[in-house]
């Protein structure tokens, strides 16, 4: 087990007894522990622990006096309700302190035995005593007297009681004292006949006298009251009774019930009850009821008060001369474990305790005893029983006291298990718990505060043990150089220093330190020139006794002034950092050195001028950026370096810094020609190699992020274009046949060759015909095919030959004056229309388009970026569903060969060699014209002019061209119409 741990202890019971008459004067010897102890005349302190205030003791000799408070047996609290027989016990401890051998004390218990003088005298409950005696009462008849009582012991208390009766009644009346459980019981006897109508009541004295030497008595009235006849007296069941009550038994609560029997008839045989000769504090504890003779609980029992109550109960009839008997009642107060174990912690030896502290040298012994810890219990038997512990984790324990522990008060030696350091900890709050056996158990706890007392056991330390600063030469004499300081972990003198520098032939006449507070001077100017560097050593001792001592080293640094510019490593500098780096970027970094020292050689870098697009860390010379850059507005920076040093004054000097901004591939392609909604005429006839396009592009990047190489990546099925990848020119690379008639899409992908590569899609139309004669037609092809997805391949119309174009050209003459008749109602129609819709909130003539189906494409001949850099020109809102359904049944998708061919045939009512009707009925239409509010697009709006081109059958005016743009040449405004078929009676009557 841990000698930590805590652990309960028991011991054997042995005291030493001394005897003792109460009332003894001051100084009375009453025992000498050395001599009865055996041990040596000196090298011992004896200190009294327990006994004050009524015993003192030698502290040399160990004699044991008493004191200036008298020792009175009937005021001794623990003699104050003791039975009959029982001694009266003074208790006293003396411990016992070996100064030669310096060990723990030693702990001797005893008791004094106080007895008794007959320093007090009986006395009777009343002066006035009343005995009601019936006037046929026999001669020989007994009747209690009340019993006189006497503070003292047994043999000093009441031993005789004495009658005295004048002439008419001696001969009536006698005197007898009997034995009764232990004292003396006065009855009077009846000699002689008594009547009532002669003489009704007689006066006699009683004297009760003690036994003590001098005797003591006292005297009182006795008067015998002559009453009417009755025949018997109440009878007792029992002539005693005991009983058992729990102590803290409530108010009310029944002990038990005596019970009495009498012969006669009517008042003479009905009894009452009542407590006789109950002495203090019976009456306060207990009452009985008079017509049932149960005796209850009135006030609160404790045992550890008074553990038994004993008194006469008398049975009283209510007849005219009423007759009565007793009976003796005893009481026993049973133990309820209602009482917590007490902890009392006193000082001993040494070891003095105030105010709960006790106060231990740290250089103590393990074992010595740091208090005398007493726990009692004042219920009895296993409720008394105690176990004591030390709670939590501190270096102290409890070994027993002596052997004359019981078990309801035991005493403990609290002692220490290990050294006692006070440089680690000064103070300990020791907790001390006992626990009785009873069930449920109780327990209580008290707590010692215990200060370890400091003696001279640590030398000075200096923190650190060395002392390094740097120190301007050029100083003033007496100027202070720094401040060496030492701590002493011990406290008062013990920690009390005194500074001194060792001697050191090499700083002689230098340097001093006062002795009080550590504080090193320089006694006359240094000289960095002449050295610098000084070491030396410094001492601090403390003021105990020993004398500790503890040493540190000085180094002093001697500074130069600031008499050097910082000075960069290059007389220029040129960074390279690509654009588009995020700010805060490292751009380079730059090295400057100082060679002063100290404050002299921080130096600080700044930019000049500070245009807040670039700063510079101080410490590691690294140059960053503020802005994102963007080599295409600004390709190189120039700015200079200021390096300036913190001395007093400053120095400083300058350094020139070019950026140079290297190029990102951020910019896409821009297509500047042909637009996408532009077309070129192709003849058929034309022989492979024949030129028929030439797409440009530039791109604002520089170096391979401005080289462009172009591709055909779609609309060339069958292989008749090809594209130079350098020039971007498109040339036809072979014969073309029938089938290849119509109009081609070819999609064609710009990219440069930045890593990674950014590219732009450029569509190109070609219109495979000999003539056009009919541009509506071709520019509604190429309005279609701008809403027609890039997977999608537009090459031309295998069902429509060369002969069959011209062949056409009369019956598209017929359809163009069916469709003139058709676009009368249309426009009624469309107005209509108009104004419904925009009730509801839509407007005539936006169109809406999507990326899938036309690329965005800059303006022709664009100079410079496109708007802001890196961002194209807006793209043009994608149809509504509306709208591309009306579309899809205006043009007439002929679908059925799409999984056979990457084709898409636009079948017409007309062929592409009739004449333009919208050209032909401009001026000629037999109806009133419209008025078609021509507005010129912006200049995204140009480019968004052929897709926003509705279907077949809208008629706008165009040029007659062969290579057109179709972007200038529409209004903004269109109208719809279902797609025109024309009868063969149609055509004869064109």
């Amino acid at each position: 087990m841990s000698p930590l741990a805590p652990q309960p202890i028991a011991c054997k019971r042995l005291f030493i007894l001394y005897r003792v008459q109460e009332e003894q004067p001051p100084n009375t010897l009453i025992g000498s522990l050395a001599s009865d102890q055996g041990l040596p005349d000196s090298g011992h302190l004896y200190k009294l622990e327990v006994g004050a205030p009524y015993l003192r003791v030698d502290g040399k000799t160990g004699d044991i006096f008493t004191t200036e408070i008298p020792i009175d047996r009937e005021t001794l609290r623990d003699c104050r309700s003791l039975a009959k027989g029982k001694p009266c016990y003074l208790e006293f401890e003396v411990s016992v302190t070996d100064l030669i051998q310096n060990q723990s004390p030693r702990l001797i218990e005893g008791r004094i035995e106080v007895q008794d003088i007959n320093d007090n005298t009986p006395q009777f409950p009343s002066s006035v005593l009343t005995i009601s005696v019936p006037e046929n009462t026999i001669m020989g008849a007994l009747f209690s007297i009340p019993l006189a009582t006497d503070r003292d012991s047994d043999r000093n208390g009441v031993a005789d009681y004495a009658l005295t009766a004048g002439p008419d009644a001696a001969t009536l009346f006698g005197l007898q004292v009997a034995d009764d459980r232990g004292g003396k019981l006065p009855q009077l006897i009846v000699l002689g006949n008594l009547d009532r109508e002669l003489k009704d009541s007689y006066d006699l004295t009683i004297k009760a006298v003690d036994g003590g030497n001098p005797q003591r008595y006292s005297s009182a009235l006795l008067r015998v009251v002559v009453t009417d006849a009755n025949d018997n007296s109440p009878k007792f069941e029992r002539s005693t009774y005991e009983a058992e009550v729990s102590e803290n038994s409530p108010v009310g609560h029944s002990v038990l019930q005596v019970k009495a029997n009498d012969s006669d008839m009517g008042p003479n045989g009905e009894i009452e009850y009542t407590l006789h000769q109950a002495v203090d504090p019976v009456p306060k504890l207990l009452r009985i009821d008079r017509s049932t003779g149960i005796i209850y609980v009135k006030g609160s029992l404790d045992r550890e008060e008074i553990s038994s109550l004993s008194f006469y109960v008398v049975a009283r009839d209510k007849g005219p001369q009423p007759k009565s008997s007793k009976t003796f009642v005893t009481i026993e107060v049973t133990d309820q474990n209602d009482n917590a174990p007490a902890v009392e912690i006193r000082g001993i030896g040494l070891v003095t305790h105030s105010e709960g502290v006790a106060n231990i040298s740290e250089d103590m012994p393990v074992g010595t005893a740091v208090a005398l810890v007493q726990v009692s219990d004042k219920d009895e038997g296993e409720n008394a029983v105690v176990t004591c512990v030390v709670a939590g984790d501190v270096p102290f324990q409890l070994r027993p006291a002596s052997d004359s522990s019981s078990d309801n008060k035991r005493k403990y030696f609290l002692q220490t298990t290990t050294p006692l350091d006070y440089e680690r900890i000064r103070d300990y709050r020791v907790e001390i718990v006992a626990v009785d056996s009873g069930n449920p158990a109780l327990s209580s706890t008290n707590s010692l505060k215990v200060q370890v007392t400091d003696v001279n056991d640590n030398s000075p330390i200096f923190s650190p043990t060395v002392f390094e600063v740097d120190f301007a030469e050029e100083n003033q004499p007496g100027e202070k150089v720094l401040d060496v300081i030492a701590s002493d972990a011990d406290s008062g003198t013990n920690a009390e220093l005194l500074y001194n520098i060792a001697a050191d032939s090499s700083i002689k006449g230098l340097f001093e330190i006062d002795p009080n507070t550590g504080e090193v001077r320089a006694r006359s100017p240094l000289d960095r020139e002449h050295k610098e560097r000084y070491e030396f050593r410094v001492t601090a001792a403390d003021k105990g006794s020993p004398v500790h001592k503890g040493t540190a080293t000085v180094v002093i640094k001697v500074l130069d002034r600031n008499d050097n510019d910082p000075k960069f490593m290059l007389s220029g500098y040129s960074f390279s950092v690509l654009e588009n780096m995020p700010p805060l970027s490292p751009v380079g970094m730059v090295t400057v050195l100082d060679v002063d020292k100290g404050e002299n050689a921080h130096v600080h870098l700044s930019v000049e001028p500070d245009g807040g697009k670039f700063v510079v860390q101080n410490g590691t010379g690294t140059i960053l950026s503020s802005i994102s850059f963007d080599r295409e507005k600004e390709s190189s920076y120039t700015f200079r370096l200021k390096a300036v040093d913190e001395g007093e004054p400053p120095r400083s000097s300058y350094v020139g810094v070019t950026i140079n901004v290297l190029d990102e591939n951020d910019n896409d392609p821009v297509v500047t020609k042909p637009s996408n909604s532009s077309f070129r005429r192709l003849s058929p006839l034309a022989s492979p190699d024949s030129h028929v396009e030439v797409v440009e592009a530039e791109d604002l990047d520089s170096g391979p992020n401005a080289e462009l190489v172009f591709s055909i990546t779609g609309g060339n099925p069958y292989q008749l274009f090809r594209i130079s990848p350098s020039s971007g020119e498109i040339t036809l690379a072979k014969e073309m046949t029938r089938k290849h008639g119509g109009l081609h899409r070819l999609v064609v992908r710009v990219s440069d060759r930045g890593k990674p590569a950014r590219h732009a899609i450029a569509l190109v139309h070609i219109y495979v015909n000999e003539t056009i004669s009919n541009v509506s037609l071709v520019e509604a092809l190429v309005g279609h095919s701008l809403y027609t997805p890039l997977d999608r391949d537009i090459a031309g119309d295998p069902n429509n030959g060369f002969a069959a174009q011209r062949s056409n050209i009369l019956f598209g003459s017929l359809a163009g004056v069916a469709g003139v008749v058709m676009l009368i109602l249309v426009v009624v129609f469309i107005r209509h229309r108009i104004q419904r819709e925009t009730k509801s909130g839509y407007q005539a003539g936006k169109k809406e388009t999507k990326d899938l189906y036309a690329p965005k494409q800059a303006p022709k001949n664009a100079k410079g970026k496109r708007g802001r850099k890196g961002k194209p020109q807006k793209s043009p809102k994608p149809l509504g569903e509306d709208e591309k359904v009306s579309l899809q049944k205006s043009l007439k998708f002929n679908l059925d060969g799409v999984n056979d061919s990457p084709r898409i045939h636009l079948p017409l009512t007309y062929s592409p060699g009739s004449p333009d009707i919208g050209r032909h009925y401009r001026s000629n239409s037999p109806l009133p014209s419209i008025q078609l509010q021509a507005q010129s697009p912006s200049a995204s709006q140009k480019h968004q002019a052929v897709q926003d081109l509705p279907a077949a059958n809208t008629f706008v005016g165009t040029g007659g061209d062969d290579n057109s743009t179709g972007s200038d040449q529409y209004s903004d405004y269109s109208y719809k119409t279902s797609q025109l078929k024309y009868s063969n009676k149609q055509v004869k009557s064109f």
